[in-house]
């Protein structure tokens, strides 16, 4: 018997997972589109958005929204959040923020006369970081061992955290005003980075009549527990990458380090989670293969982020033609050999 229906229901929502039943592609598949189909309720135009939102929540990483203020950055990040029937809470990072409001704080009980570990807010399956590079340097860095090693180390104790666990994080653009630009060593941590975009007049118009009096938040609710999350989790982990498709996410990363415009390429860490997000996004398509256009599809969100353009590149740059780094990366996906025909499938 299939955990998930084979349709979407019309009241958006998915069966349960029985004890050790299998969740197969298409499962994955029809939950993913009940997932996004509930986000888009309240985003509106912004499919593409969404749907790598919910790719990297499925491959267990972690996400960085980056964009100007009210374009539904943080909209975004708790519509996904209020989909699934997971732990949330939301840090909003201002610069007197200290690393003990996100980790949490070892605290005396005058009655036991001990100390007692008080958990912080990074404590749950999902949590919403809202404006993160608005904190000071030493407040952004105290999420460096969670977003890594899901666990919190405080006073020589480890405390692990929640599975699954993904930061939905928001930023402005660092030349705004009161921001401190995130270290490479922190963007690393990001398995992706997406913007939002000013939405379209129809949508713009649309958004005036569904938020005149209420919120479209209020109507989201969950379609997939944290059970069938997990289960969807591992679902997309054992989606087949054959060597040849392994060899080519390989060969665009290395590519990034050798790139003249580049001065930083990405790390070792971005192939992994470039692997990662494929099989995601394969699982999400109902297959259980990864194709190269899946990792073609994901290289500017799960690269971009990583790379350093040099001043020169800088220089040379003509803005109307669009942003440098995803010109860079388009130019080393179009230079790359793609494994055809069977190299591809298992």
């Amino acid at each position: 018997m299939s955990p998930f229906p084979t349709g979407l229901p019309t009241d958006s929502t998915v069966a349960p997972v029985e004890r050790g039943a299998a969740v197969t592609f298409a499962d994955v598949a029809n939950a993913g589109r009940a997932i996004i189909r509930n986000v888009e309720m309240v985003i509106d135009g912004k499919h593409s958005a969404v749907q790598t939102a919910l790719t990297v929540l499925l491959a267990e990483g972690h996400l960085l929204i980056e964009d100007v203020p009210g374009v539904g950055k943080t909209m975004l990040a708790k519509a996904l959040a209020r989909s699934v029937d997971c732990t949330v809470s939301r840090i909003q990072f201002t610069p007197d923020l200290l690393p003990s409001d996100v980790t949490g704080v070892s605290v005396f009980n005058q009655a036991e006369r001990r100390f007692e570990f008080k958990r912080g807010a990074v404590f749950a399956n999902i949590v919403i970081g809202d404006e993160i590079n608005r904190a000071s340097p030493k407040t952004q860095s105290a999420l460096l061992e969670c977003m890594e090693e899901r666990q919190v180390t405080v006073d020589g104790t480890t405390y692990p955290l929640a599975s699954p666990f993904t930061v939905v994080a928001t930023q402005n653009p660092i030349e705004m005003e009161g921001t401190y630009a995130l270290p490479e060593a922190q963007r690393d941590r990001f398995m992706a980075r997406i913007s939002m975009g000013y939405p379209d007049i129809d949508s713009e118009l649309a958004m005036l009549d569904s938020r005149d009096t209420t919120s479209p938040l209020s109507l989201i609710r969950a379609v997939v527990s944290g059970a069938e999350l997990r289960a969807m989790m591992t679902t997309a982990r054992s989606v087949f990458a054959s060597g040849a498709v392994k060899e080519y996410a390989v060969n665009l990363v290395r590519a990034t380090r050798e790139d003249r415009d580049l001065r930083l390429g990405a790390s070792p860490r971005a192939t992994l989670q470039l692997i990662r997000a494929a099989k995601a996004q394969a699982a999400l398509h109902g297959r259980e293969y990864v194709l190269p256009d899946d990792i073609d599809s994901l290289a500017v969100a799960v690269l971009g982020h990583r790379l350093v353009p040099t001043s020169r590149a800088l220089g040379h740059h003509h803005q109307d033609s669009g942003p440098l780094i995803e010109e860079v990366v388009a130019r080393i996906v179009a230079a790359t050999p793609v494994p055809v025909g069977s190299q591809a499938r298992p």
